[in-house]
């Protein structure tokens, strides 16, 4: 019980990001580019948590944010990158060279790359691909900003028993 009223709090933390990101003008000229915040909750799920655990808050995340913030398309481009980004942070996670700020750098950039293929998919043009160092560098950024700041969260959280 106590389990899920954890859990059910970081996906309400990443709904309440979303929410902030939303209402975030980013001034640069890229169509998608956000900030990704509510990944920080995502990356502390993972590592509190497990992966099943951050994989629910992940897609649950992101249709309810959708359906809250965005519509269907918003969905469908905010889930592929979610997943593949999931699917790469799990991979990476499990390197031990890398710590949760080089996790969340290879998601932000994996979401990014997921999203362009998915926009390239949609409006049926290869010309979307001039957005792709943009979208890099930004994945970096906000990755490495985000990974920082799960690092000291993480820091500052209580010890949680593995048995919840």
């Amino acid at each position: 019980m106590k389990k899920t009223a954890l859990l059910s709090m970081l996906l309400a933390f990443a709904l309440i990001l979303g929410y902030v990101e939303a209402l975030i003008p980013l001034p640069f000229g890229v169509p998608g580019m956000k900030l990704g915040l509510p990944n920080l909750a995502v990356l502390i799920t993972m590592y509190r948590f497990g992966n099943k655990e951050a994989l629910i808050v992940n897609v649950a995340r992101v249709f309810l944010g959708g359906f809250l913030f965005g519509n269907l398309s918003a969905i469908l481009y905010s889930l592929s990158g979610a997943l593949v980004s999931f699917l790469v942070m799990l991979a990476i996670k499990r390197l031990p060279c890398f710590s949760i700020t080089g996790v969340s750098v290879a998601g932000g950039t994996a979401h990014n790359c997921a999203q362009l293929v998915v926009a390239m998919l949609v409006v049926q043009t290869y010309q979307t691909i001039y957005y792709l160092p943009f979208l890099l560098v930004s994945g970096c950024i906000t990755g490495l900003c985000l990974g920082l700041t799960a690092g000291q969260v993480m820091k500052r959280l209580p010890a949680w028993r593995s048995d919840l």
